[in-house]
Parts: structure tokens; C-alpha cells; sequence
């Protein structure tokens, strides 16, 4: 019996179809089809190839050269990124561009989230609030509002009218003193919380009333209800927004030019790391050095992404945990 059983077994198995057997050939029509597929995704294929790798390798290559971009790239190994050790105004922009990001990316998520939670209370027109408060994020990066935050904090700007008119004369130009002017850009940073709060206003949406509804059943204030409740759950967006506007604010570049007018003053108390890097590569005509600072960029906020997520283990609850 058991060796009958065998043999059907195998004469199954001999008779079952393989799984190359089984794929079928593309039809004419379905060949006609992916080539026409292949032929739309051709231009984004050209665009990632020569505008996105390309670059990016060259950039990687010419960051071990001497290239001024005058003369052909000298292979010099790697002595940009040694010279790095010893550049006292790449020093000095790094403390200014960590202060930046330290400073303004709490500042900026902390206003996010207070204002989405007010936002988050069943206000009458709420989407008209939700389109002003977002404006920010969608002109605080260009040239215009940098120009505007430059008059603003000028010596004779707007924000010191206002201090003459509470009695405060003879302040200075916020944006002239070396001690002040990079609390402008943070000022400018935290300003643009539009984005965040959009994305906390909808992780607010996610979490479910009966929560809430419970725990002021059990007595808890709105305090601890905000501690127990609203924080753990809406971690993995504190999280999200972490990254983002932690990636953001290192690659910030066109308010600290314009407010600056390009030198990264007063006394380079606005010289972010990008600026430097810009100086170094289109004003010193230094390219090789500059390619060796884009990577080193690049190797410090692939660092701090990785720490954040590794610390993420931690304090990040999901709906799962």
C-alpha cells in the first residue's frame, strides 16, 4: 500500500507542470506594451543617470582632486579631507551650523505640534487656518522673505519700530551684530512650522476619541492625558518630522546668503556649513575642496539620521508595540 502511494505520489509530480513550464510567453500586444512603458520611463531614466548619479559620482571623484575648475583635476588623494582638520573657518561653521539645527528644529516642532493641538479642537474654519499657517513653509526658503527678514531686523527695520514704540530706542540692527544674527535665521527657521504641523494635525486626527473619553472618566487632567495619551502615540510622527526638518535645516543655504549678503557676517556668525561650502567651490574656485565638504555634509547627516534611529528603539511606540 505505502509503495502504491509512492508511486501515484511520483507519477503526480512527473504530471504536475514546472514553474518554467507554467510562465507563459508575452503576447505581441504585451511586448508592444512594455516597450511603450520603457519608452515614457526613458527621460527619467536619462535624468537619474546623467543629473543624479552622475554628479554625484564626479563629485565623489573630483573631492580627491585639486581642481579649480580652470585647469584639469590633479589627483591628490586625500589630502582635502586632511586639510579639513586644520581650517578654522570650517570649524567655526560647523559650531554655527549645529547651533542652528540644536536650536531651531525643537523650537520649530514644539510650535508645530501646540499649534496643530489647537488647530486639532473643531475650530469654525478650519481650513482657511490650516492654508495661513502653512503659507510660511512655502516662502520661508525663498529669496523674497530672506530679503524681507533683512529688512525687518535692520537697524532701522520693522522690529525695532516696534521696540521704539514700547520704549526700547537705540537697539541694533539684529541682523549687523555678530551676537544676534544667527537668532534671526533661527527666529526665521521656527517660523516656517507649516509643514510640521500639517502632518502633526493629521497624526492628531489618527488617535481615537475613546482614548481621551477614558481617561477623563479616570480623572486625568488634560495634562496627563497629553503625557499618557496624545505623546506616545503620536511619537512615530515626532519622529518623521524629526528627520525631516533635522535634514532641512543642515542643508539650509539662501537665508543665511541673503541675510549675509553671500559673506556669512557679521564676524561669521552666520556661516552654515553650505555657505562655507559654496564659497569654498564658486568664489575660491576651490572644487575639489568643495566636493570633499558636500561628502563630509553628507557623512554627518547619514551619521545623526542612523543615532535618531537607533535612539527611535527607545521612545517610538507604535500601534503594534
Amino acid at each position: 500500500m505505502v509503495s502504491a502511494l509512492a508511486q501515484a505520489d511520483s507519477a503526480t509530480a512527473q504530471q504536475a507542470p514546472s514553474p518554467q513550464r507554467r510562465k507563459r510567453k508575452a503576447s505581441p500586444l504585451q511586448k508592444r506594451e512594455n516597450r511603450a512603458a520603457y519608452l515614457f520611463l526613458a527621460p527619467w531614466f536619462l535624468g537619474l543617470l546623467f543629473i543624479t548619479i552622475g554628479p554625484i559620482v564626479a563629485s565623489l571623484v573630483l573631492s580627491f582632486t585639486d581642481y579649480s575648475l580652470l585647469e584639469a583635476p590633479n589627483w591628490i588623494g586625500l589630502e582635502n579631507y586632511q586639510r579639513m582638520l586644520d581650517d578654522p573657518r570650517l570649524h567655526n561653521s560647523l559650531v554655527v551650523t549645529f547651533t542652528y539645527v540644536f536650536v531651531s528644529v525643537p523650537l520649530v516642532l514644539a510650535l508645530a505640534l501646540g499649534l496643530a493641538m489647537a488647530l486639532d479642537r473643531g475650530l469654525r474654519g478650519l481650513p482657511i487656518y490650516r492654508s495661513i499657517y502653512y503659507l510660511p513653509s512655502l516662502l520661508g526658503g525663498s529669496v523674497a522673505i530672506a530679503i524681507l527678514w533683512r529688512r525687518v531686523f535692520g537697524s532701522d527695520g520693522l522690529f525695532n519700530q516696534v521696540l521704539g514704540l514700547l520704549g526700547f530706542e537705540g537697539m541694533p540692527g539684529w541682523v549687523g551684530h555678530p551676537d544676534y544674527a544667527l537668532d534671526t535665521l533661527i527666529v526665521l527657521n521656527v517660523w516656517t512650522f507649516g509643514s510640521p504641523m500639517i502632518i502633526f494635525l493629521a497624526g492628531l486626527r489618527q488617535i481615537p476619541v475613546m482614548y481621551y473619553e477614558a481617561a477623563a472618566v479616570d480623572g486625568a487632567g488634560p495634562i496627563r492625558r497629553f503625557v499618557s495619551i496624545t505623546l506616545p502615540l503620536l511619537t512615530p510622527i515626532i519622529f518623521f518630522n524629526l528627520i525631516l526638518q533635522m535634514i532641512n535645516a543642515f542643508q539650509t543655504f539662501s537665508q543665511a546668503f541673503i541675510v549675509s549678503g553671500g559673506t556669512g557676517g557679521p564676524a561669521d556668525a552666520t556661516m552654515f556649513y553650505t555657505l562655507y561650502l559654496y564659497l569654498r567651490g564658486f568664489t575660491a574656485f576651490d572644487m575639489g575642496y568643495a566636493s570633499a565638504l558636500a561628502w563630509f555634509l553628507l557623512v554627518i547627516i547619514a551619521g545623526l539620521t542612523a543615532v535618531n534611529f537607533v535612539a527611535s528603539r527607545y521612545w517610538v511606540h507604535y500601534g503594534d508595540d
